[in-house]
């Protein structure tokens, strides 16, 4: 009891988080968020530095606590402006690019002067001034541009911890620290330890300022997906109050309200239209290219295109309640929960830095005592080297990036992945259980046969049927009604109508006794029909659903319906196959439909006749004879069997994107974005894995080279300039690495 009382009242809280620069800052963050009381959990996304947080706690608290642990926070509501999120990464990317080019231009001009030896000898006393003058304009330059990264420093020191920014401002610091050393005593130190590495401190600003510029860009175009959903809802309505129309604020519109939307108009919220007809674009929603046709009853949603027609509709969902707010809400929570791969990323980056540092000081102690001279200019040398080269960025992003591109394009094409986990897990399924009904099939019954005797045509049995049907409730009617007035057949009188339960319907029609059902029907009427069994059988060999039409005691014909197998149903399911996955239907009907609709899709093993409590049992006897079960389903009828399943997936539309029992929802009904959604999570974890061995790859070998481990076989020492550069540029190399995801073809 007490779980369920906690659900109800958890709300989630997005952030927005300021002043991350590594792995190290997300623990610390999401400590400072876990021990706010009232919070059940607390995830940040490194790669779009935002935090969700679930529970009870009060969003000015969460604030503070990221506060007190030393970084910015901002309550993220509804849906932003995305003009507004791109105008201020815009505004960061070109701050940080303007401090890489002050940093660079100043060490360009430190290593040139150098170079042509313009710089006097640091032993002359009547030099010491100008090398003063120096010290000083390096010092301003690094404040103006690592200011961000010593304070970071800073506020981690204060709280016991270190981050990326701790290795960055001790690796500059002690360059300008040792340069301002060897100038004050340049007359004792031996000649090869008499070098300043103003130009090092800089340069490694410069370097790292571009790297997290570039990465910042190409950050923010990962999110172009997430983006594009934010941009779809308009900013006003155009409502009709009272017989005027006006247009108002999105904000303003209340529920009940009527709208109207003219040609090319975005839908403003969900509803149900109720006068004129249209076709609508919803493709940015479900990724089926097709236009939908809306008449009269249908459902609108948030965020779509009209096209032709213009038509009014009445709200019914306004604000957070949308399909498309749930869609974004989803896409979020997907995209900043951790699989189990970053969880263990997240561990190691957790201990990285204070390890590094030990490192730094081991390499500067074994250069001192142990190095050729200058020994102190060695130490220094390869100490500064290791702390530069080692700063965690790429491995901090590995995971999270990969995860925010796959799940945007996911969404794109209409696949909505709502846990992390289930990205993870979907590649490695061996077996998926598929419901029949509207997930293999169409789940819309139709006529699909009509058989005659001589007496009568085919019309004349639709429209005898159509007629007598008319005052019927039967699931079946409504098919046999469609079908005649697709014919447009004109539907007789009927009189003394009665429905036999079970059995089907009999009314007199122009004078006449009609009859219309199954075979138990025709016993119980004593009706003849054993010359037409045989068509019978064959009918429901091929899953159809025969029903026999009877006149004044006389067979006059049969009409079959039917609920068709979706077109790519079939192909789906051979993908499946192909990919080395047991696909196995599941379905309440009877064996003999059960194995006809089964043959039409390529699925040999069937199991028919199960109760919707039943299928749960079934992946569950799968999964303890070892097989990773997905289950795909309608989200209703399934929901136990979705939520036993390590992954879940659900066959809906966009308005049905809080289904909780799945881990994946697919916004148009075609099973292909099963196999898609399979293939996208092996693409993912492939580049995951992809991300993770060139960061852990490049600080194992970095860091023994920075060292110094060549020097002493080859004379090679790494320059810390060097390692700089190295270093921005392996985040930008982890974040392009990802962006190919956003290129897997998944339609």
């Amino acid at each position: 009891m007490s779980t369920e009382a906690v659900d109800i009242t958890s709300i989630e809280t997005r952030l927005s988080i300021v002043g991350m620069s590594c792995a190290g800052c997300v623990s610390a963050v999401e400590g400072a968020l876990a021990s706010v009381p009232g919070v059940q959990s607390a995830t940040v996304n490194f790669a779009d530095h935002s935090a969700m947080v679930k529970g009870t706690a009060d969003p000015e608290l969460l604030k503070q606590a990221v506060v007190s642990a030393g970084y910015d926070a901002a309550i993220m509501e509804g849906l932003e402006n995305p003009e507004e999120q791109e105008a201020l990464e815009l505004q960061r990317y070109r701050s940080l690019m303007k401090k890489a080019a002050v940093a660079g231009a100043f060490g360009a001009f430190l290593m040139l002067a150098e170079h042509l030896t313009w710089l006097p000898d640091m032993s002359s006393p009547d030099s010491r001034w100008i090398w003063s003058e120096l010290a000083l304009i390096t010092l301003g330059i690094m404040i103006y541009s690592g200011i961000h990264f010593y304070s970071g420093a800073a506020k981690a020191l204060s709280l016991g911890q270190a981050n990326m920014d701790t290795l960055i401002a001790l690796g500059t610091g002690a360059a300008w620290l040792f340069s301002c050393i060897v100038i004050d005593y340049a007359d004792v130190l031996p000649s090869l330890a008499k070098h300043a590495y103003f130009e090092a401190a800089v340069v490694i600003l410069a370097f790292i300022n571009l790297g997290t510029g570039l990465e910042t860009m190409a950050r923010g175009k990962t999110s172009s997906a997430i983006r594009k959903l934010i941009g779809l809802q308009p900013r006003t309505a155009r409502v009709v109050r009272d017989g005027k129309e006006f247009d108002i604020p999105i904000e303003d519109v209340g529920l009940g309200e009527t709208l109207r939307v003219r040609p090319g108009e975005k839908i403003a919220v969900d509803g149900v239209l109720f006068e004129g007809h249209s076709t609508v674009d919803e493709s940015m929603l479900t990724g089926e290219p097709i236009p939908v046709e809306k008449a009269l009853n249908s459902e609108v949603v948030a965020g779509t295109i009209n096209q032709t027609g213009t038509f009014l509709f009445k709200a019914t969902r306004i604000g957070r309640d949308t399909a498309l707010a749930q869609i974004i809400k989803s896409v979020r929570q997907a995209q900043s929960s951790k699989p189990d791969i970053a969880r263990l990323a997240d561990k190691i980056s957790a201990v990285f830095v204070p390890v590094v540092v030990v490192i730094a000081v081991l390499t500067f102690a074994i250069w001192y005592y142990f190095g050729p001279d200058p020994s102190l200019g060695y130490a220094f040398v390869t100490s500064m080297t290791v702390l530069v080269i080692a700063c965690p960025c790429a491995l901090g992003l590995a995971t999270p990036i990969s995860v925010m591109v796959a799940v945007g394009r996911a969404a794109q094409s209409g696949i909505l992945i709502r846990q992390g986990d289930a990205l993870q897990k979907a590649g490695k399924l061996t077996c998926i259980v598929l419901d029949k009904t509207g997930t293999i099939t169409e789940g819309k019954p139709v006529v699909s046969t009509i058989k005659h005797t001589a007496k009568y045509d085919g019309d004349a049995v639709l429209q005898l049927a159509a007629s007598i049907e008319s005052g019927s409730e039967h699931p079946l009617a409504a098919s046999i009604l469609a079908a005649a007035k697709e014919k447009q057949l004109k539907l007789d009188k009927v009189q003394k109508f009665e429905a036999i339960a079970g059995h089907g319907v009999s009314a007199e029609i122009g004078g006449k006794s009609v009859y219309f059902g199954n075979r138990a029907l025709m016993e119980i009427k004593r009706i003849g029909f054993k010359r037409y069994e045989e068509q019978l059988a064959e009918l429901s060999a091929l899953g159809q659903t025969p029903m026999l039409l009877a006149v004044d005691n006389t067979i006059a014909g049969i009409i079959a319906v039917s609920d068709p197998i979706k077109k790519d149903s079939a192909i789906a399911v051979q993908q499946l196959q192909k990919l080395g996955i047991k696909v196995i239907m599941v379905t309440g009907d009877n064996e003999i439909t059960a194995k006809a609709i089964a043959k039409q899709a390529g699925i040999t093993d069937v199991k028919a006749q199960v109760l919707p409590q039943d299928k749960a049992g079934i992946v569950q006897t799968l999964q303890k004879q070892g097989e990773t079960v997905g289950m795909v389903g309608d989200g209703i009828n399934d929901a136990p069997a979705l939520a036993q399943a390590d992954v879940g997936m659900a066959i809906g539309t966009g308005t049905d994107v809080a289904i909780e029992s799945a881990d994946i929802v697919i916004l148009q009904g075609s099973l292909l974005k099963v196999p898609a959604a399979v293939n996208l999570s092996k693409a993912t974890v492939k580049n995951i894995k992809q991300n993770l061995f060139g960061a852990f790859f490049y600080n194992t070998i970095g860091i023994p080279v920075a060292a110094g481990i060549l020097f002493p076989l080859f004379g090679i020492l790494l320059n810390p300039m060097i390692a700089g550069a190295a270093m921005a540029m392996s985040s930008l190399t982890v974040v392009t690495n990802a962006s190919r995801l956003r290129w897997i073809k998944l339609d």
